[in-house]
Formats: structure tokens, C-alpha cells, sequence
């Protein structure tokens, strides 16, 4: 009875003695986590902004055509376009040249 106790105690104070480091392994594991999540999030945010620049850049191009055939309504819807263009420029980073 008193081996089995004494083995008993034993385990208990090896996880009294691991549970610190345990805690503090979780709690790295879940920032790390945390962070790619992050990450990851801000990427497809941004491919987002890309993609919507992306089609309001080919709204304008086809806009500024209308306009300069002359059609009235497609100027103002241009510059309306230009203006949410330039509003989402800054949003988007820009991606350092390749030597």
C-alpha cells in the first residue's frame, strides 16, 4: 500500500512541478496562434482592397471612354470612381521592387 502511495505522490509532484511550464507552453501556443490568425485575416483583407481596386480601375478605364465619346453621365460616374480609387490607394501596401 505504501509503494503504490509513495507512486502516487510522486506523479503528483511531477505535474505540481510541470503545470508551470505547461501554463506558459499554452499561452505561447495560443499568442503564435493568435498571431498567424492575424495574419492571415490582414491578407485577405488586403487581396480584398486589391480586388476591388482592381475592378474600379476597369469601371474607369471603360467610364472615361463613354466620357470621351461624350456620353455626359459616364464623366460624372468617372470621376465618382476616381474619387473611391484614390480613397483606396492608401489602403493598399505596396509591394517593395524586385532588384
Amino acid at each position: 500500500m505504501s509503494l503504490v502511495l509513495s507512486g502516487c505522490l510522486v506523479r503528483t509532484a511531477a505535474n505540481v512541478v510541470t503545470a508551470p511550464v505547461r501554463v506558459v507552453s499554452k499561452g505561447v501556443d495560443l499568442a503564435t496562434t493568435s498571431q498567424s490568425e492575424a495574419d492571415e485575416a490582414r491578407g485577405r483583407e488586403i487581396r480584398r482592397r486589391e480586388e476591388r481596386l482592381g475592378k474600379l480601375e476597369r469601371e474607369y478605364r471603360e467610364q472615361s471612354e463613354d466620357c470621351e465619346d461624350g456620353k455626359r453621365s459616364a464623366c460624372e460616374d468617372a470621376r465618382e470612381t476616381y474619387a473611391e480609387i484614390q480613397e483606396l490607394l492608401p489602403t493598399i501596401p505596396v509591394d517593395p521592387e524586385r532588384d
